[in-house]
C-alpha cells in the first residue's frame, strides 16, 4: 500500500492491531507489533527489517529486538488471528499446504537442500507448512510451522541449532505430522474445519488420512492413481478357527487394484460433466467419474468385522484424454452431491493466491533472521497484514473515524 492509502485506513488498522496484539502485556511490544505490520503493508520491494525501518523512519534495531530477543507469546497472537480470519473468510474448507523459502546460505533455521514446489526442484531453502481457511471469495492462513529436515537432528548440528535458537524439544517431524499438530492446536482454541483438503503429498500418506479420521475430520485429498483399493462390493472372508492360538482376523481374498484401474474399468461413460466454480470469464468444468471403493494399501483400518470403510474416489477425466489426469479420495458422506465433492477437491486454488500475495506484496520470504522463533513471528505478522487486507476487501466501504 502507498503511504497515502495506509493513512486513509489508519484508524481501522489501529483498531485491528489493538485487538490482535491485546494478549501482549507490555505496551511497547504492542506498539512494535503494530509498527511491524505497518512496515509490511507499506509499499516497498524488500520487507526485511532494515528496509522496513527506513521506510517507517525508525531504528531497525527496534524491529530486530522485537522479533528475535523480546519475549512475547506468538501462540496467543496466532490464536487471535485464527479466530478473526474464520469470522472474515467464513470458510467452506480448510487447506493444508507447504511452500518454499529460497536461501543463499546455511545459517537460517531448517535450511537445507530439499525439494521445493516453489522452486520446482531441489534447492537450498526452508519449507513452511501452513493451514488456511478458504471460501470461493477469500482465504487466509490460520497457522504455520517451520519444517526441520532430519539432518537438523544430527549430533553435528548442535552448534547450528544453538545459533538458530531452536528449542530442545523441536526436532524433525514429517510435514503431515506438523499439519496434524496445527489442526490440534486450532481445535484447542475451538476451531475445526467443515472439511479439509490437501495435495497428493499429504493425501497419499495413510498416516495423515488416519490422523484426520481419528480426529473425526472430513476430507477430500488428492492422491496418486497407483494407490490401491477393493471394489465397493468386496467382502472380507473369515478363516475357520482351528482351536489353537488367537482367532484369525477377517481378510479380503480379492486382490486390490489401482485407483486408475478402477476408473478405467468403470469407463468414462460412467462419469458426468461437473461445474465447480464460476470463473471471471467462463464457468470452470470438466468430466468426472465418481466411484465408491475400499482403500487398501499398506495400512488399511478395517472395522472389527474386517470390513474396510467405503470411500469416495473422484477422478477427473477431461475430454480427449485416454485416462484420468487427477484423483482424489474422500471420507465425506455417501449422500453428498457430486458437485460439492468436486468443488471441495478443487478448492486448493485459493491457496496459491495466498502464497502469491504473501510473498510478492507482504514479504513472507524476506525474513533474514536466523532464529526459529523469529521465523514463526515473522510469518505470523505477515499473516496479520494479509488478514487486514482481506478484511478491507470484504468491507471496502467500512467507515473510518477521524
Amino acid at each position: 500500500m502507498r503511504a497515502g492509502e495506509l493513512a486513509a485506513c489508519r484508524v481501522r488498522l489501529e483498531e485491528f492491531t489493538s485487538e490482535v496484539f491485546a494478549p501482549l502485556i507490555r505496551r511497547d511490544q504492542r506498539e512494535k507489533g503494530a509498527l511491524y505490520v505497518r512496515g509490511l503493508l507499506l509499499e516497498g520491494r524488500r520487507k526485511s527489517m532494515q528496509p522496513m525501518a527506513e521506510r517507517l523512519g525508525v531504528d531497525h534495531q527496534q524491529l530486530q529486538q522485537f522479533m528475535t530477543s523480546s519475549t512475547w507469546p506468538v501462540q496467543d497472537v496466532r490464536a487471535r488471528l485464527a479466530w478473526r480470519a474464520v469470522r472474515a473468510v467464513r470458510p467452506q474448507v480448510w487447506v493444508v499446504d507447504d511452500t518454499g523459502f529460497p536461501k543463499d546460505g546455511r545459517a537460517s533455521a531448517g535450511v537445507a537442500r530439499q525439494y521445493s514446489g516453489t522452486l520446482g526442484k531441489v534447492g537450498n531453502c526452508q519449507i513452511g507448512v501452513s493451514v488456511h481457511a478458504a471460501s470461493d471469495t477469500a482465504s487466509c492462513p490460520l497457522a504455520w510451522r517451520l519444517f526441520l529436515p532430519q539432518s537438523w537432528d544430527g549430533s553435528d548440528m548442535a552448534g547450528r541449532r544453538k545459533a538458530c535458537r531452536i528449542p530442545e524439544d523441536e526436532h524433525h517431524r514429517p510435514k503431515w505430522r506438523l499439519a496434524l499438530d496445527m489442526l490440534d492446536e486450532l481445535a484447542g482454541i475451538g476451531l475445526r474445519p467443515a472439511a479439509l483438503v490437501a495435495d497428493a503429498g499429504y493425501g497419499a500418506n495413510a498416516d495423515f488420512r488416519h490422523g484426520l479420521e481419528d480426529r473425526g475430520l472430513g476430507y477430500v485429498l488428492q492422491v496418486k492413481g497407483e494407490m490401491t483399493a477393493h471394489r465397493e462390493d468386496a467382502e472380507p472372508h473369515q478363516p475357520t478357527y482351528g482351536g489353537l492360538g488367537p482367532r484369525p482376523l477377517p481378510r479380503y481374498r480379492t486382490r486390490p487394484v489401482s485407483l486408475r484401474e478402477h476408473v478405467l474399468t468403470a469407463g468414462r461413460q460412467q462419469g458426468r460433466s461437473v461445474v465447480w466454480r464460476k470463473g471471471s470469464k467462463a464457468a470452470l468444468s470438466s468430466h468426472f467419474v465418481l466411484l465408491r471403493v475400499r482403500l487398501a494399501g499398506r495400512r488399511p483400518k478395517p472395522a472389527e468385522d474386517g470390513t474396510i470403510p467405503l470411500t469416495w474416489l473422484i477422478a477427473q477425466w477431461p475430454e480427449g484424454e485416454d485416462e484420468p489426469t487427477k484423483y482424489w479420495v474422500s471420507n465425506l458422506p455417501a449422500a453428498i452431491p457430486a458437485k460439492d465433492l468436486v468443488r471441495l477437491a478443487k478448492a486448493r486454488w485459493r491457496i496459491e493466491h495466498d502464497y502469491r500475495e504473501l510473498k510478492t506484496a507482504l514479504g513472507l520470504d524476506h525474513f533474514e533472521g536466523r532464529s526459529f522463533t523469529g521465523w514463526h513471528r515473522h510469518v505470523t505478522l505477515v499473516t496479520a497484514a494479509h488478514l487486514f487486507l482481506t478484511e478491507q476487501r470484504r468491507t471496502p466501504k467500512a467507515p473510518a473515524r477521524a
